[in-house]
Parts: structure tokens; sequence; C-alpha cells
């Protein structure tokens, strides 16, 4: 049942005044300030309130609700990004800060999404029709996870581990060659490769971007956590390379 107008606006006033209230709290243990600023106490108000509609967008389907989503989530990473850069981060850190904000958003929109596919499937099942692909086609990614942990945890480590091998004072291999070079090859190439089988699989640049993050923390710092954002940018972009290859093709033999 959708909420009704009003219902909305007492969320979003409730959502900013809690806002506020945890303005105090990063204020004191963030900041380390005895109390917010006026743009922090702005900006919590500000998230607080967009934070409490973040239902809205699942009122639409279809196209409406990934455009909503997207307009939703660009809004709120603007505001989280201003609150963060008031509260001190900067560079690396605050691109850190924003990666987190997008696992969350993804992991809360991925469990909506389950939610309905559920259902979809139940209904199908009742009807007696075949059953579709798997959620987010996870079944058909499983056979491509072994190389996602091999090329984001297993090179890593073994480039990292030669670098330090032969004492070289630029790490060249784990440094240079990893991020720039091989991750979004093999990225884009495994990614195309799945596509082309499989069609779109959007779990598949996740993983790579979570199996990559425990090595930004254990062989480097917060600084390299871009290097997810190389190998898992690529995959997405090989994946859909793959599925419209796909398509294409299928179109020239009907």
């Amino acid at each position: 049942m959708k909420t009704s107008k009003g219902g909305w606006i007492a969320r979003v006033i409730l959502g900013a005044a809690l806002g506020v209230l945890s303005s105090v709290v990063l204020a004191s243990y963030l900041a380390e300030s005895r109390g917010p600023t006026l743009a922090v106490s702005l900006l919590c108000a500000g998230l607080g309130g967009v934070l409490s509609a973040a239902t809205l967008p699942f009122a639409d389907d279809g196209r409406s609700l990934l455009l909503h989503s997207a307009v939703h989530f660009e809004a709120t990473a603007l505001l989280f990004g201003l609150l963060m850069a008031q509260l001190g981060a900067r560079g690396a850190e605050l691109l850190a800060w924003e990666a987190i904000l997008f696992l969350l958003y993804a992991v809360v929109w991925l469990g909506r999404w389950i939610g309905w596919y559920v259902e979809v499937m139940q209904l199908r099942t009742m009807l007696g029709l075949a059953p579709g692909p798997s959620p987010l086609k996870w079944s058909e990614t499983l056979p491509y996870l072994a190389f996602a942990l091999f090329l984001c945890d297993g090179l890593p480590l073994l480039l990292f581990w030669a670098d330090h091998a032969v004492s070289a004072d630029v790490p060249v291999l784990s440094g240079l060659l990893l991020p720039y070079l091989l991750l979004p090859v093999a990225g884009f190439s495994s990614g195309m490769s799945l596509g082309k089988r499989q069609g779109v699989c959007p779990l598949y640049p996740v993983a790579c971007f979570v199996c990559y993050l425990p090595m930004v923390f254990l062989l480097f710092n917060y600084t390299a956590m871009f290097h997810c954002f190389m190998v898992a940018v690529p995959a997405l972009a090989g994946n859909v390379t793959g599925w419209l290859y796909r398509r294409a093709a299928s179109k020239k033999k009907s």
C-alpha cells in the first residue's frame, strides 16, 4: 500500500529531526568538537530527510524504479559526501566512505529485489510455469567466482610478494602493473565472457569489488581503494558488452 503524501512529509520531517540529533554524536566522536557546526547540522538534517524517504522509489516499477532509485542514491551520496568532507575526510578517505555507502545501498536494494523475485517465482510455480533464471543470475555467475578470487586475491598476493622478494624501491608489479593493466583487462575480458554466455550478471562486478576489498587493507591502505573500481567497473563494462554481442548474434541467427 502506498503511503499518503502527508505520511511521507511526516517521515521526512522526523528523519531530519533525527539527523540533527545525530549531528551532535558525529561532532563529538568524529570531529572531536563540543558541538556541531551549522553546516554539519544542516547536512545531517538533509541526509536524515533523504534516508527517511528511502522506500519511496520502490513504489514504482520498471524504468521508473531504476530512475528514482538512481536519483535517490545520488542525492544521498552528495549529502553524505559533503557531510564527511565537513568532518575532515579528504581524497581517498572520502572515496572510501562513499564506497561503503554504495555497498550498503546496494545491499538494501538487492534485498528488496530478491523479495520481489521470490514472489514472482512463487506465482510461476502456482501457475505451473518453468522457473526463470536464478535471482540476479547468482548460480550462472558462480563458475566465474574462482577466477574472480584468483584475480582479486591470489594475483595481488603473488605480485606483492614478488615486489618484496626483489626488494624493489617502487612496487612496479603490485602498485602499477596490477591496478592499471592486469585488473582492468582481466576484469573486462572475464566479464565479457560471462555476458556472452549468460547475459547481464550484475553480481560479477560486485563480487570482484568485494573480493579485492580485503587486499586494499592487507597489502596497501585506504588510498588503494580505487583498485576495487579498477576491476569492478571494467568487469561491468565487459559484461554488458558481452550481453550486447549475444543479443546481436541471436538477432542475426533469427
